[in-house]
């Protein structure tokens, strides 16, 4: 749950990197929390089959769309790609694909132009 809530912390910052665990623990998170709310919304009645989604659902869908996508391109980001990448997930099926074979890639080793490792050690300076 802290990757979720440090994703929110950066709620539309674009820059940076970000590494998989905090992308794949936002998309777990964000999943999880959109089940439980679209199944509350079947309880209540604010489900609506042709929407395909209901008020709380919803909702929670719109308040995270930036920063879903905020998160996505700072991974692109910590893959060494820019974030202009994340429209190739307009392009039907083979869109899709192709983003979830650059997010699930490891780091780009060292600084990149995005910025600093995520997953290097802090160094510390003595003085």
């Amino acid at each position: 749950m802290d990757w979720f809530i440090t994703a929110l912390k950066k709620y539309a910052q674009f820059s940076g990197r970000s590494q998989r665990a905090e992308y794949w623990y936002f998309i777990l998170f964000y999943t999880l929390i959109y089940l439980a709310l679209a199944i509350v919304d079947g309880v209540t009645g604010t489900f609506s089959l042709e929407d395909g989604f209901g008020l709380l659902s919803g909702l929670f869908a719109l308040a995270m769309l930036i920063p879903s996508i905020a998160v996505s391109v700072r991974r692109l980001h910590d893959t060494g790609r820019s974030g202009w990448w994340f429209l190739i997930g307009l392009i039907p099926i083979v869109g899709s694909i192709i983003l979830l074979v650059f997010f699930v890639q490891d780091s780009e080793a060292g600084d990149n132009a995005y910025g600093a490792n995520p997953k290097a050690p802090a160094t510390v300076v003595s003085g």
